[in-house]
């Protein structure tokens, strides 16, 4: 994978080049349970208050609970907007007295998703269990198809993500992910370093995968 701590190995000019990109809205995919050890309650608080100093604002799965709710609180109190994306069915399991910030309601997890993509200008995982895992996977799926061209990063507290460095490392090895998907997504430790870097990461062009006959 990427690493912001130093130069992208990328193989492929991307579709949108390597200037600068505005990113005011930032989609953060995270648990509604706070984990344990404490040091990712920590990392998330650490994480936001760094999107406030950089006037970013928050689109989220709109829970108040875990780590989710750590995000939203911290840069709704710094003084950004938050968006709230949640499904009617989730409500009662993920929101513990008043949202946070705006909300909307949808009717379901595609719609949810297809809703924080939308209105994100880049996506973020922070640890979290398997609904965190399905929608980093889903997100860096549309962008190897095109769907998007919006950059991936993921927020490393603890070496929480290195099994899922491996798998995609893996997955390159035994022929079923490109070389230069790899690059697809930005991985770093600190919360600076991977939010610059999300700004002038060079995406791989992806479309070149999907013209290889063995896609």
């Amino acid at each position: 994978m990427a690493s912001s701590a130093g130069p992208a190995q990328v193989t492929a000019a991307a579709a949108n080049d390597a200037t600068t990109r505005v990113l005011k809205r930032v989609c953060v995919f995270c648990g509604s349970k706070h984990g344990s050890p404490s040091v990712y309650a920590h990392a998330a608080e650490a994480f936001a208050n760094t999107m406030v100093k950089k006037e970013m604002d928050l689109v989220y799965g709109g829970g108040t609970v875990g780590i989710m709710g750590v995000v939203a609180r911290t840069v709704h109190g710094g003084g950004r907007h938050v968006l709230g994306v949640i499904p009617e069915a989730l409500s009662a399991r993920e929101v513990s007295g008043e949202m946070i910030g705006d909300h909307v309601v949808t009717q379901d997890m595609h719609e949810r998703k297809a809703k924080m993509a939308k209105e994100a200008d880049c996506f973020v995982a922070l640890p979290g269990g398997f609904g965190t895992y399905e929608e980093l996977f889903e997100v860096i799926t549309w962008l190897q198809l095109g769907i998007h061209h919006k950059p991936i990063g993921v927020l490393n507290v603890d070496g929480y993500f290195d099994p899922f460095v491996s798998l995609v490392e893996n997955g390159i090895s035994a022929g079923f992910i490109g070389d230069a998907m790899r690059d697809l997504v930005v991985v770093d430790s600190d919360p600076e370093r991977l939010l610059e870097a999300l700004k002038t990461h060079e995406i791989p062009a992806t479309y070149q995968w999907l013209r290889e006959k063995d896609a």
